[in-house]
């Protein structure tokens, strides 16, 4: 985790996403083209034929046109072509975490894989899921549109180490706070329990 006593860390992150221009894909509306064998993996790595794709430069072009679909399906998507892929778990890794604050004032930013940044608020809330059977936990921030990065392990850790204990509708909640905005890890009897 990167952390600055100053504004300068959070201003870098605002230009940054300033920066950040993604063709409006969820304008597009083509034909769909059928699969092309390209699977992102869940730890983010981009896949074509069973192989890694090498150039990062080439990954994040295709990064840049992914569009999830209401019938649950990934797709690289252009004016005039919709191809399915898959996507092992979500599309991007959040690899990066940023603290400007602390406490109720913090506010947390994240920089994927292919380099978007993104700050957590109400917009880009995070969301946790619990396996059922394994209880590992799976991470997960808002990026884009409908698009999340999975909040990659030891980043996740760093988040839990911000937590602390916050009482809402008489109950204690475990969780941690950005951009104004609550969120949280469960309940501090389920996550404590003896």
């Amino acid at each position: 985790m990167t952390e600055k006593e100053t504004g300068d860390s959070l201003s870098a992150i605002l230009k940054q996403i300033e920066g950040q221009k993604h063709p409006p894909v969820h304008l597009w509306h083509p034909e769909n083209c059928g699969e092309l064998d390209i699977r992102i993996a869940r730890d983010g790595t981009w896949y074509y034929l069973g192989s890694p794709i090498g150039r990062k430069r080439l990954v994040k072009l295709f990064s840049g046109v992914i569009r999830f679909d209401s019938d649950g399906r990934y797709y690289l998507v252009t004016p005039v072509e919709k191809i399915g892929i898959t996507v092992d778990d979500a599309p991007f890794q959040a690899v990066e975490m940023f603290r400007e604050g602390e406490g109720r004032d913090q506010i947390l930013s994240f920089r994927t894989n292919v380099d978007d940044f993104v700050i957590m608020d109400a917009d880009h809330p995070f969301r946790l899921e619990i396996d059922p059977e394994s209880k590992e936990p799976s991470p997960y921030v808002l990026v884009r549109s409908n698009l999340e990065a999975l909040i990659a392990r030891s980043v996740y850790y760093d988040l839990v180490n911000l937590a602390g204990e916050e009482t809402k509708d008489g109950e204690k909640r475990f969780g941690f706070w950005s951009s104004g905005v609550f969120f949280e890890l469960g309940l501090v009897d389920d996550i404590f329990e003896k």
